[in-house]
């Protein structure tokens, strides 16, 4: 059958994660396979470029489907939408050649973690943005985060209940900015293993706000040693918003997302 690929956006701050559960608990795969197979009139299944857990956003999440419909590319994006709830939405549908996996044929992921720094709760974007009071020096934070970039065990990094055989991952970069009260870390690797960006974040958090020095990141990474990398930071203000594959595959740029901080900037 003709093979599809799209770009999801979504909330998930009212889903158990991505991927589909047989407990029948609400997940972001489960409404937009339901949408597309209202339009295609059969069952589709999709495969995404990367899970995300309960409580993280999408930006860009590419997926792919295969369906023997004939509906055009406006078709597919407008009739999906109007079966997905409000906190999910197809950027937009393209047709691609048979061997595109939205999995296998990535060449990296992106990720954003937004803090909201300031001693005040946010009453707006509650499950938009993670809030740290504490003062956050970003330059001590990017110090930190350079001890990260390039290929590392990253099993300090990741969750105790992690299912990646292989720790080592390739972080090609990872940045720290700040706008006005928001603080914002890209990081963008050829993959990532479970928990390890909101275990990243919860290390840089904890150098910026003074309680380790910048080459604690370092010192955990070498650990190999999960109980040595502090807390997990929350799912809130976590964004899948970027996937990089092959240009002979004809995939539309990325959308700027989130909205309420800078759009992404090319690496």
């Amino acid at each position: 059958m003709p093979r599809y690929a799209a770009s999801v956006q979504y909330d998930g701050s009212h889903y158990h994660g991505w991927q589909s559960l047989k407990s029948g608990l609400p997940t972001v795969q489960a409404a937009v396979e339901a949408a597309l197979s209202k339009v295609a009139n059969h069952p589709v299944s999709v495969v995404c470029a990367g899970r995300t857990d309960a409580g993280v956003h999408g930006s860009n999440q590419i997926i792919h489907f295969d369906s023997d419909s004939v509906r055009s590319e406006r078709g597919w994006t407008y009739g999906s939408n109007a079966n997905l709830p409000d906190d999910v939405a197809i950027n937009w549908v393209k047709p691609v050649v048979d061997d595109f996996h939205a999995r296998f044929s990535a060449q990296w992921r992106r990720y954003r973690y937004v803090i909201y720094n300031h001693p005040i709760r946010p009453a707006y974007l509650p499950k938009g943005v993670t809030w740290n009071y504490r003062p956050l020096d970003i330059e001590r934070m990017q110090s930190a985060a350079c001890h990260l970039v390039g290929e590392h065990d990253f099993t300090s990094y990741r969750a105790v209940q992690c299912q990646a055989k292989n720790p080592v991952r390739t972080i090609s970069r990872l940045q720290v900015s700040r706008h006005g009260h928001l603080v914002v870390l890209d990081i963008q690797a050829n993959a990532f293993l479970h928990h390890m960006v909101r275990n990243i974040a919860g290390v840089l958090m904890t150098i910026g706000a003074g309680k380790h020095e910048p080459d604690w990141a370092k010192t955990v990474l070498e650990a190999r040693d999960r109980t040595e990398g502090g807390v997990t930071a929350p799912p809130y203000g976590l964004y899948f918003v970027d996937v990089g594959y092959p240009e002979v595959f004809g995939l539309p740029d990325s959308e700027p997302n989130p909205h309420f901080v800078a759009p992404l900037l090319p690496w």
